[in-house]
């Protein structure tokens, strides 16, 4: 796998040999999971202020209410009886 240098301070390098060190994970993976957290975290942020940007605007969240119902209507598809 290809890698690059990334510099990070003394206490981050600290807390991160610590971690891997009570984790019995790789400082390696360790760091993979923490970005990959953040960027999850960021995408939901991100989402939850659209929502609300969208459920300020009465005209516009009455749109979304709409569509829903319309896609609720279609939770019965394919089903056997």
């Amino acid at each position: 796998m290809p890698s690059t240098t990334v510099r990070i301070s003394k206490g981050t390098r600290e807390t991160l040999r610590d971690l891997a060190a009570k984790s019995g994970e790789s400082m390696h993976t360790i760091i993979d999971r923490a970005i990959e957290e953040y960027r999850r975290q960021s995408f939901i942020e991100k989402a939850n202020k659209a929502y609300l940007a969208l459920r300020e605007n009465p005209e516009a969240w009455e749109t979304e209410l709409k569509e829903r119902r319309e896609w609720d209507a279609t939770l019965g598809d394919n089903q056997k009886d």
